[in-house]
């Protein structure tokens, strides 16, 4: 318990650092006028963001877990304040928001996909080729993973349409193969499930993102041992 409790305690310490910061960059954002710095500051913000998902995400204790995520929607919250019309911030605090009601689970979470669907949709209205069409394809893999009507919004159509113009966006994309694996997965189609599994296998390294890299590697290479049995079996 109390080396949770540490944990707990450490992960409190670096987002509230990370919430100075972005309040400090919010403070220079509004107060300068030349377009390159405040660019500079975006990307800055949505790095520590994203290395700050990928702890949270890939955490095996469930507590630390969910206390990590609601400190992550406050920063990526605070950042859409700040940055309005950047749609990286968007599309990250959508999949903030996607990955915490993934966390909490059942109908409690279903607030959460609601917000997660709006945020990639204002991100798709600033620029749908944003971090290489990432609102696509998370926008996607949301519809593939929610509860259809009556209960949510869940689509397998709308899914594959999204996850399709990200892959025409990305082609070569680790996260839009994996998820549209996911997808063929969830249809039986264990040959195009391969098929996209091998190619997220070959996606080349993203900058800065070494991180999330390898645990997705992860997640193909877990993933494409449950295909090959399904092929096996015929």
């Amino acid at each position: 318990m109390k080396n949770i409790n540490d944990k707990i305690s450490h992960i409190k310490s670096k987002i509230k650092t990370s919430l100075t910061l972005f309040a400090f960059l919010g403070a220079f954002a509004l107060n300068v006028n030349a377009d390159a710095p405040v660019k500079t500051d975006v990307k800055q913000a949505l790095s520590t963001l994203q290395h700050q998902w990928v702890q949270a995400n890939y955490e095996e204790d469930d507590k630390v877990k969910e206390v990590a995520f609601i400190a992550l929607q406050d920063s990526s919250t605070l950042l859409t304040a700040v940055f309005p019309e950047q749609a990286q911030i968007w599309i990250w605090h959508g999949i903030i928001q996607s990955s915490y009601a993934g966390v909490k689970g059942g109908l409690s979470a279903l607030s959460l996909v609601d917000d997660a669907k709006d945020s990639f949709e204002k991100a798709l209205t600033l620029d749908e080729n944003a971090l290489q069409g990432s609102a696509h394809t998370s926008l996607g893999i949301l519809y593939l993973k929610v509860p259809g009507w009556p209960i949510s919004f869940g689509d397998d159509d709308e899914s594959k349409k999204h996850l399709k113009m990200a892959l025409e966006i990305n082609p070569t994309g680790i996260d839009v193969n994996y998820f549209l694996a996911e997808f063929y997965v969830e249809q039986r189609n264990y040959l195009k499930a391969k098929e996209h599994l091998i190619a997220a296998q070959s996606a080349p390294a993203r900058l800065n993102r070494a991180d999330a890299d390898k645990f997705r590697q992860l997640d193909v290479s877990t993933l494409l041992i449950q295909v090959n049995k399904k092929l096996i079996k015929g």
